[in-house]
């Protein structure tokens, strides 16, 4: 089982945007060091919790602070870009790091709809429900394969990272994704963290899967919500910090990472116990053999070929804790 990690690069209270992006280059350096086999930062856009807003401008610092790890986006929210600038960056990250950098595509905003509104470059109407055609122009860039009357039909050959290319991905939490993903034979990753009840969708995404237009199998990445500590017990008070911001996001309330200790309290306040549910999300979360025992039953679930863990904590150092415990439950360093 290969294991990976997504980044969304939060910020804790008290600390600044730019401490969550030194973190972010420590963190994948350790993961690095440990054996993961991705390293993806996620976009979210316009709020005080998350400064992973730009993928492309983090996916190089970070694969030259690494050696072997693949690096990319996690992804790329294609809506808000020309397909053919996204190629043009993407193929600069894969000249200078060849054979380590993904371009995983998602459709959704992230942000809110005032934000999105913000990203448009036209804002004299709403942006189109065109994602389905971006991909498909995007694609055809990287591969030179637009139709000889294409007004483009010149500019892919142009792409300055050539011959390194970035290996596609599609993202996903939805049927839609899915079906896209097996149509045009790409990878797929689906967001667990989002939506817990995808893995009828992977396994709808493998039998659909059109072999040999891109790849020669269906490959399936799923992406969980996990806390790793010593024990049960501290791994659900680290939790408390995120079911917090959780609640507070369903109510339209944006807010920095708070610390376990006020978390604690405001979940009490609210009737809600430590090891309360996250609202309408999974969450693994314990000491290595709970987290083990989950991953693998989560991967059983969807048919998956790989995991990636998205893990956030008040405490850079509890996080960086995690992904050491999860590292060593599954042996990687061994592997490496």
């Amino acid at each position: 089982m290969l294991l990976s990690v997504l980044d969304q690069s939060p910020v804790a209270e008290g600390a600044t945007g730019a401490d969550a992006l030194a973190n972010t280059l420590d963190l994948a350096r350790l993961a690095d060091q440990l054996g993961y086999h991705r390293y993806w930062v996620a976009e979210h856009h316009g709020g005080p919790m998350l400064a992973s807003a730009a993928p492309e401008v983090l996916i190089g610092p970070i694969a030259a602070a690494t050696q072997r790890i693949r690096v990319g986006s996690g992804g790329v929210m294609l809506p808000h870009y020309s397909p053919f600038k996204v190629a043009e960056a993407f193929s600069i990250l894969a000249g200078l790091f060849p054979g380590r950098i993904d371009l995983a595509l998602g459709r959704a905003s992230g942000t809110d709809p005032l934000t999105t509104f913000a990203l448009q470059r036209d804002r004299t109407k709403a942006m189109p429900d065109d994602f389905g055609q971006q991909l498909a122009e995007l694609l055809a860039h990287l591969e030179d394969a637009l139709p000889p009357e294409h007004p483009f039909v010149r500019l892919p050959r142009f792409l300055p990272g050539r011959p390194h290319l970035p290996e596609p991905w599609l993202l996903g939490s939805s049927p839609q994704s899915a079906l896209w993903a097996a149509e045009l034979g790409l990878p797929y990753a689906f967001a667990d963290f989002i939506n817990p009840s995808g893995a009828s969708i992977a396994r709808d995404y493998q039998a659909r899967f059109a072999d040999g237009v891109r790849a020669p199998r269906p490959l399936t990445l799923t992406a969980a919500w996990v806390i790793c500590a010593e024990t049960d017990d501290e791994a659900q008070r680290l939790a408390a910090s995120s079911r917090m911001t959780l609640r507070l996001l369903r109510r339209g309330q944006l807010i920095a990472v708070p610390t376990p200790e006020k978390a604690l309290r405001y979940l009490e306040s609210e009737g809600v116990g430590a090891g309360g549910a996250l609202p309408g999300r999974r969450g693994i979360i314990g000491a290595p053999d709970t987290v083990r025992a989950g991953l693998e039953a989560l991967a059983a679930d969807y048919g998956a070929d790989e995991l990636m863990v998205v893990t956030i904590t008040h405490d850079h150092e509890a996080r960086r804790r995690s992904y050491e415990l999860i590292a060593d439950a599954f042996g990687l360093s061994s592997l490496h």
